[in-house]
């Protein structure tokens, strides 16, 4: 078997760790994160109902006609405010934040502000 990538694995141990204490309730739901090369990706899940209650990603169709290039900063900081209006549209106010092991600098840090922005509490 190959090698696995010393990058990919720290991530894996961080995002471990962070399941060992947190989880999203129906009253606290987890603010999931997760960065590709090219997109940013950020959904909001009730893990007790297992179920995801809302999404938003540069992939959305009303950021993929802005004028954003889709892999930045002022990208994800779209995304997170974007995602912040759709929560509060379903009267979700706070939410736990998961970086899903990244850390938390660059387009993780620049979602997490623009949600802050939008109104969203964590």
């Amino acid at each position: 078997m190959g090698k696995t990538n010393p990058k990919v694995s720290a991530r894996l141990r961080r995002k471990t760790r962070f399941w060992k204490k947190n989880t999203g309730t129906t009253e606290r739901p987890r603010l999931c994160v997760y960065r590709s090369n090219k997109h940013i990706f950020a959904q909001i899940i009730d893990d007790q109902k297992r179920v995801t209650l809302t999404s938003c990603s540069t992939l959305s169709k009303d950021l993929i006609l802005s004028d954003v290039k889709a892999g930045t900063i002022p990208a994800a900081r779209q995304v997170g405010q974007r995602l912040a209006k759709k929560a509060l549209e379903l009267n979700i106010q706070t939410v736990v934040f998961d970086r899903n092991g990244f850390l938390f600098h660059g387009r993780v840090k620049a979602l997490a502000d623009g949600a802050r922005e939008a109104g969203l509490e964590f």
